[in-house]
């Protein structure tokens, strides 16, 4: 008699063993789980006595375009419960990550690609929609994820990418970006955050300040230990007389974490959650 706390054991299975996370996008990542398995215990034949499906919520999802700028969006997996298969979750998570460093036309691209390669391990249609990060025209910080730029450094940071910009004004602005991303050095993990900086001081040239933060993507360090550098590049490139950092890293586990660092006297962020937390 089972008591339900089985393990699936099945040759190629990537749960429960330490895989390096992929480069390149993969579709052979993905691996299907019969769901008769399961039923066969609960006594459900080929037919089962109900509807639904697997609903996946992805915070994660992230394409190169044809500049090497990178995008990030959310996305939606229906999974039909008539479907043959389930999908494992750790090859999901190394499925999508695939998709980091892999230059793809648009966000209907990789939807399409996504539906397709789902469909075929499930068996079965897969419905995926997206949701695009949304902007805010009354937010005073400057969002820099829209400007058109080419990109092709994606790590080790790069402070000489830092620009003041001609004439040099002084400003006080702040800017914010979701597109920082970096690698646990312990798991090698992918860690993402929104990054918002404020400060007062010579202008910033706003698409250097995007190529740099865009030079942590290959980089392994801590959410804390980015962040700082973050500050003393732009302590050492600008000296602004105020300087505020912060990220908002999604969770892991259940858990967020939100650096910041500035200097003596600047206002500290308000608590809150960003849409991808």
């Amino acid at each position: 008699m089972s008591d339900g706390s089985h393990v699936v054991n099945t040759p190629g299975l990537l749960l429960g063993r330490p895989v390096d996370y992929p480069t390149r996008y993969d579709a052979a990542l993905l691996f299907a789980i019969p769901r008769s398995r399961g039923r066969a215990e609960l006594g459900i034949g080929e037919i089962p006595p109900f509807v639904g499906h697997d609903r996946w919520h992805a915070y994660e999802v992230s394409w190169l375009d044809p500049r090497g700028k990178p995008h990030v969006a959310t996305a939606t997996l229906h999974v039909p419960a008539k479907s043959p298969n389930l999908i494992e979750s750790k090859s999901l998570k190394l499925y999508l990550n695939s998709f980091n460093s892999t230059v793809f036309d648009g966000y209907q691209d990789v939807r399409a690609r996504i539906a397709a390669d789902l469909a075929r391990v499930a068996g079965t249609e897969v419905a995926v929609t997206f949701g695009l990060p949304p902007i805010d025209r009354r937010s005073p910080a400057i969002l820099l994820d829209v400007i058109e730029t080419d990109i092709h450094h994606y790590g080790p940071p790069d402070a000489g990418l830092l620009m003041t910009r001609q004439p040099l004004d002084i400003v006080e602005e702040t800017l914010t970006s979701g597109l920082l991303k970096s690698n646990c050095p312990v798991t090698g993990q992918p860690d993402w955050a929104r990054v918002t900086i404020t400060y007062r001081g010579a202008a910033l040239d706003h698409a250097s300040v995007l190529r740099y933060l865009v030079s942590f993507r290959d980089h392994c360090e801590f959410h804390e230990q980015c962040v700082e550098r973050i500050f003393i590049d732009l302590m050492a490139r600008a000296a602004p007389a105020m300087l505020s950092v912060e990220a908002r890293y999604t969770r892991r586990g259940g858990l967020d974490i939100n650096p910041w660092r500035a200097t003596p006297g600047a206002p500290m962020p308000s608590v809150a959650r960003d849409e991808r937390q």
